[in-house]
């Protein structure tokens, strides 16, 4: 199951300790007490694995290495080992005490969630004139600690909605490499699936149902992947005994929830159409006509009605420079 929101605590290393120590060679006993190393931050890097959140989805906080401890002789405590929370892209990083948002976008980005302590000075640093054996040294300052909710919003090309069953699944099966679950019962999707089409993403968005933006069903936990995708593909069955009713209904959950969303691009696909009579399928694309709509026919089970999707696609492509 996909895990697209969690809360997490960071807590870089301290700072390593600063060391008392004096040289152990004869008429030379100034001190030689090193500095505590740095301690590990811990950053968040954007990666392309949708599912990098689960990883995390049961741990409380994550932490970066303490900083070593300085020694005699002038040796420097080694700092601690950062640390590197992957997160897909398309993930915002709010800060809870801050309110603070950023967000990951980039493959390899990165972003500082909790910096390593300073590691305190030896006694090396607090010789002087008038203090030749100073006893002396510092401990190494905490790092910082942060609380974080992580969030994430699909990046896609090509988002696929409408209500369940209407044949997403099996459009991105067909179309991709993705092997999205399929059945003929209401949300066999429980989670987004992504697909590649030569270099064009597309996403399988789970069932939409009506209410669903003010919770219900599955709620808005899937609407708000649809945000950033660039066009919509809006699936109808085409054994639906409404067909202009069943477009209404996802448009209006679109509106709700975000009106921006009704004015991306989007391509109507009356899917199924193998599966109603000749006559019954012109009366439903007439339907659709009549209000003032311009319905793509396909089955998955005739190849020919898919080139146009595929024409689309490629037109989508050509733009994204692939």
């Amino acid at each position: 199951m996909l895990v697209d929101e969690i809360t997490i605590t960071t807590k870089a290393g301290d700072g390593g300790k600063g060391c008392v120590a004096f040289n152990k060679v004869k008429l030379s006993r100034g001190p030689t007490g090193a500095d505590g190393g740095l301690g590990g931050s811990v950053y968040f890097e954007g990666t392309s694995d949708i599912n990098a959140l689960m990883n995390y989805a049961s741990q409380k906080e994550v932490a970066g290495e303490k900083g070593h401890d300085g020694r005699g002789q002038f040796l420097d405590g080694r700092r601690g080992e950062d640390l590197v929370v992957k997160i897909p892209t398309g993930t915002t990083i709010t800060n809870i005490e801050t309110n603070y948002t950023q967000e990951i976008t980039k493959v390899g980005e990165r972003i500082l969630a909790a910096g390593g302590g300073i590691g305190g000075r030896g006694n090396f640093k607090f010789r002087s004139a008038i203090n030749t054996t100073p006893m002396e040294s510092e401990e190494g300052t905490p790092g910082d600690r942060a609380t974080y909710r992580l969030e994430l919003r699909l990046i896609a090309d090509v988002g696929l909605v409408g209500l369940p069953n209407a044949g997403k699944s099996s459009l991105l099966n067909e179309l991709t490499a993705a092997k999205s679950r399929v059945a003929n019962y209401a949300f066999t999707t429980l989670e987004p699936h992504l697909g590649s089409y030569y270099g064009i993403i597309l996403a399988d968005i789970p069932g939409i149902i009506e209410g669903a933006s003010g919770g219900k069903g599955l709620g808005v936990k899937f609407l708000k992947h649809i945000e950033r995708t660039k066009v919509l593909f809006h699936l109808i069955d085409a054994e639906s005994d409404d067909v202009v009713r069943d477009y209404k209904v996802i448009r209006n959950e679109l509106q709700t929830y975000n009106p921006e969303l009704t004015k991306k691009i989007e391509h109507i696909l009356l899917t199924k159409t193998d599966a109603v009579p000749p006559e019954e399928l012109k009366e439903k694309i007439a339907a659709l006509k009549k209000a003032k709509l311009k319905p793509l026919p396909i089955s998955i089970l005739e190849p020919a009605s898919l080139e146009e999707v595929k024409k689309i696609l490629n037109k989508i492509k050509d733009e994204k420079g692939l």
